[in-house]
Protein backbone atom coordinates (compact mmCIF):
# COMPACT_ATOMS: atom_id res chain seq x y z
CA UNK A 1 0.00 0.00 0.00
CA UNK A 2 0.95 3.46 -1.00
CA UNK A 3 2.49 5.82 2.22
CA UNK A 4 0.75 9.16 3.01
CA UNK A 5 2.43 12.17 1.12
CA UNK A 6 0.91 15.06 3.58
CA UNK A 7 2.27 15.18 6.90
CA UNK A 8 0.34 16.88 10.01
CA UNK A 9 2.19 20.43 10.82
CA UNK A 10 1.42 22.83 13.73
CA UNK A 11 0.98 26.53 13.00
CA UNK A 12 2.26 28.45 15.82
CA UNK A 13 1.11 31.94 17.12
CA UNK A 14 3.68 34.22 16.84
CA UNK A 15 2.09 36.51 19.78
CA UNK A 16 3.53 33.56 22.41
CA UNK A 17 0.16 32.65 23.33
CA UNK A 18 0.35 29.20 23.21
CA UNK A 19 -2.39 28.90 20.09
CA UNK A 20 -2.31 27.27 17.63
CA UNK A 21 -3.98 25.65 14.22
CA UNK A 22 -3.20 22.07 12.36
CA UNK A 23 -2.33 22.09 8.72
CA UNK A 24 -1.58 19.72 5.84
CA UNK A 25 1.27 20.14 4.09
CA UNK A 26 3.23 18.21 0.98
CA UNK A 27 6.70 18.19 1.54
CA UNK A 28 7.26 16.71 -2.04
CA UNK A 29 5.46 20.02 -3.35
CA UNK A 30 5.77 22.16 -0.59
CA UNK A 31 9.50 22.40 0.48
CA UNK A 32 9.78 26.02 3.04
CA UNK A 33 8.04 26.03 5.59
CA UNK A 34 4.45 27.32 6.03
CA UNK A 35 3.71 30.96 7.13
CA UNK A 36 -0.22 32.19 7.38
CA UNK A 37 -1.77 35.36 8.70
CA UNK A 38 -5.01 34.17 10.51
CA UNK A 39 -6.81 35.06 14.12
CA UNK A 40 -5.49 34.48 17.15
CA UNK A 41 -8.51 34.75 19.64
CA UNK A 42 -6.42 34.74 22.62
CA UNK A 43 -4.90 38.25 21.25
CA UNK A 44 -7.36 38.73 19.91
CA UNK A 45 -6.01 39.73 16.37
CA UNK A 46 -4.85 38.86 13.26
CA UNK A 47 -1.15 37.64 13.54
CA UNK A 48 1.28 35.51 12.07
CA UNK A 49 2.06 31.94 12.17
CA UNK A 50 4.42 29.63 11.76
CA UNK A 51 4.99 26.21 11.12
CA UNK A 52 6.46 24.11 13.61
CA UNK A 53 6.94 20.16 14.21
CA UNK A 54 3.58 18.50 15.37
CA UNK A 55 4.04 15.81 18.45
CA UNK A 56 3.05 12.65 17.68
Amino acid sequence: MAKKDNLLVKMQSTADTGYFYTAQRNPKKTTEKLEFKKYDPVARKHVLFKETKLKN
